[in-house]
């Protein structure tokens, strides 16, 4: 009778274990899948080929940032610059064209270097300068929005460009290019942190850093690369915004991109205190905001209670992290 007992505890043990490791590792993907269910139940037109498509148009934008935010908190740090980095990075491909009439590739390449540069002034003010990631991020946040402004007069940078403006409208059998850059995002970001040295050593140093430094590794360098990878995602988002539109605003360009990427990878299941997260769950975090909002949107929903719904999501994200 006791070795039934046994036997019988040992199972539920199991299952309690196996069902704890499928909520820690796909709640998020459950919960996408119960939201696509849910929104093609209130609106039919939500699974149509031209939703689905303007969905994934619509995110990937913030998708791309929500990668390289990804890196930073899982190293325990946080970007609140990436979305004026975006509006920067754009004023100066835009400037380029409009300005200066450099060629296409030499206006993107300045733009990318942009957000490099932002983003390793970012990691040296964290490293070196010793200022906690929230304030330096906060005072790029400013800094670079502030420039984008002086130089436009707080307008917008127009372009006449027809072939740069493919990068953003055209179609490749069928699938938008930025969604195709989307995708090609993820997968490289997927594999720099997964499969590299570098990738470990980021879960290492937010995981624990001073166990991570007595490992040999070098903190700063980690942290500085993190950074530049966040600012070079936004810069790419730069690309595909000023391309899509032919122009860049310098006082709504990239306006709240940040918050909307953080919350995407805190979704996705990565820790603001760092050590944890995935590109994979962070996929799934930024297509729960894009399916919430376009059925939303489908609903005719006011924009003004939208807010309400995702600081909702946000809040039930954490606490259901620190039931883990």
């Amino acid at each position: 009778m006791s070795n039934a007992v046994t036997e019988l505890n040992k199972t539920q043990t199991k299952e309690r274990n196996w069902l704890k490791y499928l909520w820690e590792q796909y709640s998020v993907l459950f919960a996408l899948i119960v939201l696509i269910i849910f929104a093609s139940i209130l609106s039919e037109h939500f699974l149509s080929i031209t939703n689905i498509t303007n969905v994934l148009r619509q995110v990937s934008i913030v998708g791309i940032l929500s990668l390289g935010m990804t890196f930073v908190i899982i190293l325990g740090g946080i970007d609140l610059s990436v979305g004026s980095v975006l509006a920067m990075s754009g004023t100066v491909v835009m400037a380029s064209q409009v300005t200066y009439s450099t060629s296409i590739p030499v206006s993107i390449v300045l733009g990318l270097m942009c957000g490099l540069i932002i983003g390793l002034i970012n990691g040296l003010m964290v490293t070196y300068g010793k200022i906690t990631a929230f304030i330096a991020t906060l005072a790029m946040m400013t800094i670079a929005r502030s420039i984008a402004l002086f130089y436009a007069d707080a307008g917008a940078i127009s372009g006449l460009n027809s072939t740069y403006a493919k990068i953003g409208n055209a179609y490749v059998f069928g699938i938008p290019i930025p969604v195709i850059i989307f995708v090609i995002m993820v997968f490289l970001s997927y594999i720099v942190l997964e499969k590299t040295v570098y990738g470990r050593h980021v879960y290492a140093v937010g995981g624990n850093a001073q166990a991570a430094r007595l490992s040999a590794i070098s903190v700063f360098r980690v942290t500085i690369i993190s950074y530049m990878i966040c600012g070079f995602t936004a810069a790419v988002g730069s690309i595909i915004e000023t391309s899509r539109l032919n122009s860049i605003s310098t006082s709504t360009s990239g306006n709240m991109y940040e918050l909307d990427a953080i919350a995407a990878v805190i979704i996705g299941g990565a820790s603001l205190s760092g050590g944890r997260g995935r590109i994979l769950g962070t996929l799934f975090g930024v297509l729960i905001l894009g399916v919430l909002s376009n059925t939303m949107n489908l609903l005719n929903i006011s924009p003004y209670l939208q807010g309400v719904v995702k600081g909702l999501i946000i809040v039930a994200a954490v606490l259901l992290q620190k039931r883990d």
